[in-house]
């Protein structure tokens, strides 16, 4: 009873994203970056962009119905590319579990974690990622953070944040899990690609990945 009762939540949720292309989503992953860096007091330090190595970001997760506690999103991917500079296209993911912030309020929540290490971002390309399990996972500072509380947070594999409701903050989303989103995939590249493929810098970015990659770069630029 408890798998069916699984099983039907996550389609719910799954269904709330069926009329939305994985362009749209793209679009509005990029958006939702804007407008957590368009307030220097309150957004990501430059600083923790400027050091990472991926990010992920996840707009609009969902708590599925029936299930306590379950919720379900699709993002994307974006890492470094292999010389340093610059970001590769976006892979997509799939985020199942965690509690994505509904602490603070609201049952839509964006999502964003920074990946700070070579380390970490070689365990996000596995088939299947859980935070806190996987790879050490901490709630990411925000605003204007001293240099002494950033290098306790730059300990941790994974920044993590989330934002329901406006209120922005980080948060430890132990015990979600990312998984490839083959199908997003598809749809933006055609064919079959792997996130490893596509992070290691052997697919052409989109129109919107482009644009999410200037934008990566713009914010991680260091300002005093």
């Amino acid at each position: 009873m408890k798998l069916r009762r699984l099983g039907i939540a996550c389609l719910s949720a799954g269904l709330l994203y069926g009329s939305e292309s994985a362009a749209t989503r793209l679009k509005t992953s990029a958006e939702v970056l804007s407008e957590i860096m368009a307030a220097p007091d309150s957004g990501i330090p430059r600083e923790l962009l400027e050091k990472s190595q991926c990010v992920v970001i996840v707009p609009g997760v969902k708590k599925a119905a029936f299930i306590v506690g379950a919720s379900y999103g699709k993002g994307f991917i974006m890492c470094r590319s292999l010389s340093g500079s610059g970001w590769s296209a976006p892979a997509a993911v799939k985020v199942e579990g965690g509690s994505f912030g509904f602490q603070i309020g609201g049952s839509e929540t964006d999502a964003i974690m920074l990946v700070m290490n070579k380390r970490g971002a070689e365990k996000l390309l596995s088939s299947k990622f859980t935070l806190g399990a996987d790879a050490s996972v901490a709630a990411g500072p925000v605003g204007r953070t001293s240099s002494a509380d950033t290098d306790l947070k730059m300990q941790a594999e994974i920044l993590t944040y989330s934002r329901a409701r406006g209120i922005f903050a980080g948060i430890a989303l132990n015990g979600a899990t990312l998984r490839p989103d083959q199908e997003s995939n598809a749809e933006l590249y055609g064919g079959r690609l792997s996130n490893r493929e596509i992070l290691r810098g052997k697919t052409a970015s989109t129109v919107g990945g482009t644009e999410l990659a200037a934008d990566l770069t713009r914010y991680s630029a260091h300002k005093e």
